[in-house]
């Protein structure tokens, strides 16, 4: 049944709506940074590149977002490294009580986040000796993104069919073998999403770094951005503009060249 002209017309204006919505605070992100007088108004008056040089002036500035992009790339990096292996013994090793199991490990680490696990991570971190580190801020947030990533990527190694695996292990190939020269790189649209998934996740992550790293040199963007306000909590528009903008273009970058070459396909299996 065809829709109205009434019909049509709304729903054109719901989306326009909505487009705005999302498109305004993005067009003010690539505006204010270059505006000599920013407010929180949408508007380029006066263009000038004068809130870089503030900005520049932070001395860890453009060091934060090194030490975030360490963090959020060694975090994706343990995420595939753990997550893919993990993923492929509970997709192909059958236990009772195995769907159990996953459903309680995803609904745990979902349960159990943020501020509630602080003390307890602070003590654990502490009782290992990994604070003020970058491995320590890397493993714990490897380990709470690591249910969620097994969980996505067994559903991608379901869809691998066994006779791949059956033909390789006749021919002599170990389960490691299998792993590193069939299953991943089938897998690899979803290594990709997972990825950047953990990238990101990483990324914007500001309670965990804050918690556990004390030095300033090593501490992340997202962490970094609260020095950019003043003493009485007020942002520096000029300086918060141009750093949010030097901070969200290497996730959009990432994004786009991942959609790009995947199109973040949620697939499993062999293409045809």
């Amino acid at each position: 049944m065809e829709k109205s002209a009434s019909e049509r017309i709304t729903s054109a204006l719901f989306v326009v709506i909505v487009s705005l919505f999302f498109l305004l605070p993005i067009a003010w992100l690539f505006l204010a940074p270059f505006d000599g007088q920013p407010t929180y108004r949408l508007k380029l008056s006066d263009p000038s590149l004068n809130n870089f040089r503030e900005m520049s002036q932070n001395p860890y500035a453009y060091r934060s977002l090194l030490n975030s992009a360490i963090f959020s790339a060694g975090t994706g990096l343990v995420i595939i490294l753990i997550g893919a292996p993990a993923a492929y013994v509970l997709s192909r090793v059958k236990f009772k009580g195995r769907d159990v199991f996953l459903y309680f490990l995803l609904l745990f680490s979902s349960v159990v986040s943020g501020s509630a696990a602080m003390v307890p991570l602070f003590l654990l971190a502490l009782r290992f000796n990994i604070l003020d580190t970058y491995h320590g801020v890397i493993f714990i947030l490897a380990g709470g993104l690591l249910p969620a990533a097994i969980f996505i990527l067994k559903d991608f190694t379901d869809s691998l069919p066994r006779s791949y695996e059956e033909s390789a292990k006749i021919f002599g190939a170990s389960s490691f073998r299998i792993l590193k020269d069939i299953v991943a790189p089938v897998i690899r649209p979803g290594l990709a999403v997972i990825f950047v998934w953990a990238f990101v996740q990483s990324w914007g992550n500001f309670l965990i770094p804050f918690i556990i790293i004390r030095d300033i040199n090593k501490q992340p963007a997202a962490v970094m951005m609260y020095s950019f306000y003043t003493e009485a909590g007020d942002a520096v528009i000029r300086t918060v503009a141009a750093f949010g903008l030097l901070y969200t273009i290497p996730v959009l970058l990432m994004y786009f060249y991942v959609n790009r070459k995947y199109g973040f396909r949620f697939y499993g299996g062999i293409k045809g």
